[in-house]
């Protein structure tokens, strides 16, 4: 079995920390509105800056990933542009596997 590269792994981990952050935004969200439907004005508002502040922390948090995450993309891109018949090879063969396997279901 062939071993993933580092910018691959890298991907990877990036992929996953923005999944978990997405997650937890959601979870704290829908708890956040659970709660405040019975709350008064000021409860209200109070939630609302926890919410708030929850969504600035995830959109750093996608800032600074997407920082990261740009060197990944540049390799990406380089290995694409100096082996295009490679890159045409390896995604019609992906393709051909996809619709064999798909084709198959029925």
């Amino acid at each position: 079995m062939a071993r993933k590269s580092g910018a691959q792994s890298a991907e990877d981990q990036i992929k996953d920390q923005v999944f978990s952050e997405l997650l937890a935004l959601i979870e704290e969200s829908e708890k956040m509105l659970r709660d405040s439907a019975s709350l008064a004005s000021n409860e209200a508002d109070s939630v609302r800056a926890q919410v708030n502040s929850k969504l600035e922390h995830v959109s750093y948090s996608l800032a600074g990933l997407r920082e990261r995450a740009k060197p990944v993309v540049e390799a990406t891109q380089t290995y694409i542009g100096g082996h295009p018949w490679q890159t045409v090879a390896a995604s019609a063969t992906c393709g051909l596997l996809l619709g064999l396997l798909l084709g198959r279901r029925d």
